[in-house]
């Protein structure tokens, strides 16, 4: 009887050519001498990310991808967490752990016991984990995935103590999920590992306050680990958002959607929403109490809720007994002519010398000291700055409101008396996890905020802004990120219950990208993610919710 055959057209070679039904994409990256600047860690398989292990039985379209690229880095850290959580299993049968949080380049990490009490580490089990770790990557173990019954998943979790997972595998409707295992110890992830420990050559694990910080390359061209920059203001924000969570007895998807099911939405929302208002409120009184600030900057990255915030904080200045005013940095652009160009040649509208921000200062500075000033107006049609006889002046009372991602840029206010600004930064630092092992990046919170905001308000589809993406983040890196720790406050826009809220809007939008687009990839993995979450009922969200500037239904205007 004759093999049946398949085509597989590899986008690396350009080639098309026919593999027996079953070939992995190993034996086809073998086959076609696939050599890139990084190991081989996986596959875009009809613009679906897949592991080297990867039977095909239908014509594919496939293009390999290495450590370096963004897929490749994911994969990396998540095994890295594997490798971890083994290694602590091997050393201390008597602990477990929860990957926490991204802070300081790296993931920070919580000890406990079996019996959930809080556990400290010392210099000597971080050396005891990391030597084992080190001793797992030399001895180069495959990292084998089986599917197997979403049952037996849950039983085998179930005995190591992680009851979370139990409802998880039972909730989401699957016959079968994927469990991975290192020389016969088994955990699971929400997405693809690395194909063996050997791949993981470059890491580090250090104590981090109470915890435990495991740090990864920053630099996968040169595979380098940045030196360590704690993130002192950044780290508490997040120790207050997971004493919240306590408060509302959610941690992980698992208490969440026992929320939703239980008819306890309501009472999350009105919880998390008075937190939010107690904040921003305190914030205020904070301000107030310094008795000379004339001008508050607000910065964060994309889809943060910055606009919504600095809002929220106008009322409850005035509430203080202050006379807020908001000006728009976006005024103060610097003519197009004008505007500096990036590596390709195209307007870098993010830069700060895109900002005439010398002009800002001048202008802050005269209405300080009682003079009224004509304010701009950017005129993006044009690309000009335009006078159209706006005056704006100050009393004591006045304080100026601005938001923009330069805010927390020394640069950007140069010129204002250190006493006379506060600044915050804004982020939306996601308060739970999926389980304890497979931490939920704020990054796909704000992605998905943007998706949805993009496709109801700029008519954007979820492919383009998903394209976007990857320059925004750039941009981030560059411009906010470096100086968020220059903020007097931080503030956390996340709230614990919104992804089963984002869930309904966004999945429709997401499952309009065709797999005929690079951006498929993303998207897929967007749906996976956010098929472990029940729908949240989003009735009772009030119309000064942060999330409603991403939804629909606030009383701010935009």
């Amino acid at each position: 009887m004759e093999k049946k055959t398949l085509d597989i057209y590899c986008v690396n070679t350009d080639v098309t050519k026919q593999y027996p039904l079953g070939t992995t994409l190993e034996e086809i990256a073998e086959d076609q001498n696939i050599t890139l600047d990084k190991p081989l860690l996986g596959a875009f398989v009809n613009n679906k990310v897949k592991e080297l292990n990867y039977s095909l039985f239908k014509p594919k379209v496939i293009k390999f991808f290495d450590m370096e690229s963004v897929d490749g880095q994911k994969m990396y850290q998540r095994s890295l967490c594997f490798l971890l959580v083994k290694a602590l299993h091997d050393v201390d049968k008597t602990l477990k752990i929860t990957i926490d949080h991204s802070i300081s380049k790296g993931f920070y990490c919580e000890l406990s016991t079996f019996d959930n009490k809080d556990f400290k580490p010392t210099e000597e089990l971080v050396q005891k984990v990391k030597s084992r770790m080190q001793q797992l990557v030399n001895v180069k173990l495959p990292i084998d995935r089986k599917e197997i019954l979403s049952t037996e998943a849950a039983e085998i979790f179930k005995k190591q103590g992680m009851t979370e997972r139990v409802e998880m595998f039972e909730n989401r409707g699957r016959f079968f999920s994927s469990v991975y295992s290192i020389d016969g110890f088994q955990d699971y992830y929400t997405s693809y590992l690395v194909p063996n420990t050997k791949f993981l050559t470059v890491f580090d694990l250090i104590l981090y306050y109470d915890g435990l910080l495991l740090r990864f390359p920053t630099d996968f061209k040169t595979m380098t680990i940045s030196p360590l920059e704690k993130q002192k203001k950044l780290f508490e924000v997040f120790r207050e958002y997971k004493s919240w969570g306590k408060l509302l007895g959610i941690s992980t998807v698992d208490s969440l959607n026992k929320a939703a099911k239980n008819g306890c939405g309501g009472d999350i929302i009105k919880i998390a929403e008075a937190l939010h208002e107690k904040k921003i409120a305190q914030i205020a009184d904070l301000i107030k109490q310094r008795g000379n600030v004339k001008l508050v900057l607000i910065a964060g990255p994309s889809s943060s809720g910055k606009t919504t915030t600095s809002k929220r904080l106008c009322v409850q200045l005035r509430v203080a007994g202050l006379k807020p005013v908001q000006i728009s940095l976006d005024n103060y652009f610097v003519n197009r002519e004008n505007t500096p160009r990036d590596e390709k040649g195209e307007y870098d509208f993010e830069a700060l010398e895109a900002v005439d921000y010398e002009q800002f200062n001048r202008d802050i500075l005269d209405m300080m000291a009682g003079k009224k000033v004509e304010m701009p107006v950017y005129n993006f049609h044009t690309g000009k700055r335009e006078y159209k006889g706006e005056f704006m002046s100050a009393d004591e009372k006045t304080v100026f409101v601005v938001e923009g991602i330069h805010g927390l840029n020394p640069k950007m206010s140069g010129m204002i008396p250190p006493e006379n600004k506060f600044k915050i930064y804004v982020s939306a630092l996601t308060p739970i996890g999926i389980d304890s092992h497979n931490r939920i990046p704020t990054t796909d919170n704000r992605l998905l905020r943007r998706i949805i905001r993009d496709f109801r308000y700029r008519h954007y589809s979820a492919e383009e802004t998903i394209r976007r993406w990857p320059s925004v983040r750039r941009g981030e890196n560059k411009n906010i990120f470096p100086f968020q720790e220059e903020a007097d406050v931080m503030f956390n826009s996340a709230l614990p219950y919104e992804l089963g809220v984002i869930k309904v809007y966004a999945e429709p939008i997401l499952q309009n990208v065709t797999e005929t687009v690079p951006e498929y990839a993303e998207a897929q993995r967007l749906i996976k993610f956010l098929s472990y979450f029940k729908e949240f009922p989003d009735n009772e969200i009030p119309p000064t919710s942060i999330l409603r500037e991403f939804l629909t239904g606030s009383s701010f205007h935009y």
